[in-house]
């Protein structure tokens, strides 16, 4: 949460280029309202009709694409990781939307991973710093899974521009290159363990670490005497290295899998230098170089987990190297950032924001939407953030918020104004306003709490600017 907090919508729509200016304010009006009223339908985030019937004509003109929409805040975050002077991981995720009630928008949709719902997939590259600071989307792709005929040959597949697998590529290179100097990471899970992905972030000099999905052929070392040996199995044999504690997160119930509480536990490290075997091209699903991959496997495993327990093991492959301990850790940091980024995230476009609600007849009015409402989920994220951090304790928070919000939060909190209030104090009330109790075994409030409480605080503002008496030469 920065300065600019209060011009959020001008700093993130400002700079879209629609073609028409009206447009663009249009814009900036409609997410500057969004965002200060995520959750619900789209007439309970503009209240007004007017404003509702100016954002329905705003999603309806040709001139306004996805791509015009989250362009600005697109580069805004690119522009962030070129001026981070530590390490910055790319979370490259997927969910999926939903809209199988949206009957006139099926030729649009593609069949969902359940094979009964129709929806749209929404490949997300979110930017953070490796200390957990939310930086930005840096680039969104919407796509419909296409429907395939059984009888295509993996030839056609493979040459196909829509098949999924091309949004891993496709992404990475949306978002383009970085000075030498610059270390950022892509971090996918296993949806991003394919030879065409990883010989692309070789090819291009990228770094990455993706969790491994594919038992692959593969040699011992990075040199050519190497022994042949399959990749999990080769690091399943290694020794531990390493233990230390990890957190793992609750995950909640999905279609696929029932719900999994939350625990403390300890987990080894081991790792190996390896290289790659390309599949022959006869075999290949994607479309890369006959070149093989030098390489380093780590093996992160729960050698004694609780019982009934689903056991922990991650396999990471990275180009970055891996020589001693503490680099293993390091890798080890960066995936178990992956998870909770990746899922707030998602989380904040589909419950904070709705972004499965808007009611469009055409998927040309929907996708901008969409664009739209995840650069506001982005924003919810960050404040849950900037609620966590260290120095969330001796930062102002009226150097990052206007006074008139510290002022009137602080009035409702403690009955007076207290401008001297932290970064910290100012988001614990926000919390306290939407429902958290701030008792010790509570726990940070998440960011669901705050915003409810972001909801609250700007409905309080809105009526009390509308109860002030006009100032001098104004009616």
């Amino acid at each position: 949460m920065e300065c600019w907090l209060e011009h959020f919508a001008t700093t993130h729509f400002g700079g879209a280029r629609l073609g028409d200016s009206r447009l663009t304010k249009r814009l900036i009006a409609s997410a500057d309202r969004i965002a200060r009223r995520p959750g619900g339908s789209l007439p309970d985030k503009m209240q007004s009709p007017k404003d509702l019937k100016g954002l329905y004509r705003l999603m309806n003109n040709n001139k306004v694409t996805h791509r015009g929409v989250t362009q600005p805040h697109f580069e805004r975050t690119r522009a962030a990781i070129a001026q981070h002077h530590g390490t910055t991981l790319i979370v490259h995720d997927t969910t999926e939307l939903d809209f199988t009630a949206k009957r006139s928008l099926h030729d649009d949709l593609g069949q969902l991973s359940d094979g009964k719902t129709r929806g749209l997939l929404c490949h997300n590259s979110i930017a953070v710093t490796a200390e957990g600071q939310p930086l930005g989307l840096a680039n969104q792709i919407l796509h419909a899974r296409p429907q395939r005929a059984k009888t295509d040959t993996r030839a056609q597949r493979r040459a196909d521009p829509a098949r999924e697998s091309r949004l891993w590529v496709k992404g990475r290179r949306c978002i383009g290159t970085f000075a030498p100097d610059k270390r950022v990471v892509d971090v996918c899970d296993r949806g991003g363990d394919s030879f065409e992905f990883l010989d692309y972030e070789h090819a291009n000099q990228q770094r990455y670490l993706v969790r491994a999905y594919i038992n692959r052929v593969c040699r011992v070392g990075h040199g050519a005497g190497g022994a042949m040996t399959k990749l999990c199995e080769h690091l399943r044999s290694l020794p531990a290295q390493g233990q230390r504690r990890l957190d793992v997160p609750a995950v909640p119930r999905s279609k696929r899998h029932p719900a999994r509480p939350g625990r403390v536990t300890s987990v080894c490290v081991a790792w190996a230098e390896l290289t790659l075997r390309p599949p022959p091209p006869g075999q290949a699903r994607g479309e890369h170089r006959q070149e093989p991959l030098a390489i380093w496997g780590i093996r992160v495993w729960e050698p004694h987990p609780p019982e009934g327990a689903l056991a922990v093991e991650w396999l990471l492959l990275s180009n970055e190297p891996v020589t001693t301990l503490s680099q293993a850790w390091e890798k080890v940091d960066w995936y178990e950032l992956r998870w909770p980024t990746a899922e707030e995230y998602h989380k904040g476009q589909k419950t904070g924001c709705a972004i499965e609600g808007p009611q469009f007849t055409t998927a040309g009015a929907l996708k901008p939407m969409i664009g739209l409402l995840s650069v506001v989920a982005w924003l919810l994220m960050r404040l849950r953030y900037e609620g966590r951090k260290a120095e969330a304790q001796q930062q102002p928070a009226a150097a990052v918020v206007p006074a008139e919000w510290v002022e009137a939060l602080s009035v409702w909190r403690h009955g007076e104004a207290c401008p001297q209030w932290s970064t910290g104090e100012f988001l614990l009330a926000l919390a306290r306003l939407g429902g958290h109790q701030n008792r010790k075994g509570d726990g940070l409030p998440g960011w669901q709490t705050l915003w409810k409480g972001w909801m609250k605080l700007h409905t309080h503002l809105d009526f009390t600017a509308r109860l002030r008496p006009p100032k001098c030469g104004q009616t």
